[in-house]
């Protein structure tokens, strides 16, 4: 009987909760069943899924691993090559630091060479920085023999790196005989190459439409040069020289020797050309601009004009006002060699100019 009670008591409490409340009919109880058929259904067709994508993504990510370990090396050789000779001269610099492979294929000389003769090209004509590279190979080679001997390496010289758009020095193992080396040298101003100076010393007014020959090396901070000159004495040095006013030397002659004339019997009024000047025999030539001028007995009449006949040639530089003694001066043509004083200067060997370009870059000075 107290169990009795105790069990309706129970019920009687139980049934107040809203969980037995509304108690599912069997027509809710067959539903319930079915959705939890459903669900399991619904879960165990859910999981499969995500198996089959789990195993496609470790598949996915293996094979992104796979095309993650690619790398340029893997490509052919001739895409490779064309992907390099596009690169600046500080894109193969920067690559030949990658890896030791890299190194060895952005350091050939056929890569540099394109480089060397666009920025450079004005300069090797004639073949005296050519000559005066040679010498400067010749020096860092014993230097080198030296270092080693003394346990300081072999051969080495320096690579580049792109920074801020300039090539920053970096020491590394390159080859000193390299064009690669010789560019950088260029870039780095370490190599002074015999050049030409058109107006030196700023344009200074006793220098006008004159080219000294000078030792030149290239600031790459300034696009400019600077030029030490042969003279008497001391050297003047002149700085931010732009590249406008520089040439390879015109002849193989050095500025202490004569230069022998070959145009003499061709010279007639109104011809272009340089003559070689100096003021005492203890200094080097110069190049002056002139024109060949008319004889005081010519009216300058081009119907009438014999002066191409005459001995006697006047070269005329029209940058000195008539009346001075810089004007005009008279050489022989058929044995003309060095003819002057220690008042005047010495006029020597002289070139006729045939190329409008040059012509046309002394009026523009």
């Amino acid at each position: 009987m107290l169990f009795f009670l105790l069990s309706c008591f129970s019920f009687i409490i139980l049934s107040k909760f809203s969980l037995f409340k509304t108690l599912p009919n069997w027509n809710n109880l067959k539903m319930g069943i079915f959705s939890f058929q459903s669900f399991f259904k619904h879960m165990l067709k859910t999981n499969m899924i995500k198996q089959e994508k789990g195993n496609f993504s470790s598949k996915t990510e293996e094979t992104l691993l796979e095309k993650d370990n690619l790398s340029l090396l893997d490509l052919p050789d001739l895409p490779l090559e064309c992907i390099l000779e596009k690169l600046s001269p500080s894109g193969l610099a920067s690559m030949s630091g990658v890896c030791r492979s890299f190194r060895v294929m952005c350091t050939q000389d056929h890569l540099w060479v394109k480089h060397l003769n666009q920025k450079w090209g004005k300069f090797l004509m004639g073949g005296s920085m050519f000559d005066e590279w040679k010498k400067y190979i010749d020096v860092k080679k014993k230097q080198s023999l030296k270092d080693y001997c003394n346990g300081k390496g072999y051969f080495g010289l320096f690579t580049w790196w792109k920074k801020n758009g300039k090539l920053n020095e970096s020491s590394v193992f390159l080859p000193v005989d390299s064009i690669m080396s010789w560019y950088l040298s260029l870039e780095s101003g370490k190599f002074s190459f015999p050049a030409q100076v058109y107006n030196r010393e700023n344009g200074n007014i006793g220098f006008l439409l004159s080219c000294y020959d000078a030792k030149v090396s290239y600031d790459s901070h300034t696009d400019s040069f600077k030029a030490r000159y042969a003279s008497q004495g001391r050297p003047t040095i002149e700085e931010n020289i732009k590249w406008e006013r520089l040439r390879s030397p015109v002849v193989d002659t050095s500025p202490y020797d004569l230069h022998v004339s070959d145009c003499l019997t061709d010279l007639q009024p109104g011809d272009y050309f340089e003559v070689q000047w100096r003021k005492s025999k203890e200094f080097p030539y110069g190049w002056w601009f002139g024109v060949v001028g008319h004889l005081e007995s010519c009216d300058g009449n081009k119907l009438y004009c014999h002066c191409h006949h005459s001995d006697s040639v006047i070269l005329e530089f029209r940058q000195y006002n008539l009346g001075s003694r810089w004007r005009e001066v008279v050489i022989d043509r058929r044995d003309h060699r060095e003819t002057g004083n220690e008042t005047n200067g010495f006029y020597a060997g002289i070139r006729k100019l045939n190329d409008d370009k040059e012509i046309a870059m002394w009026k523009s000075l």
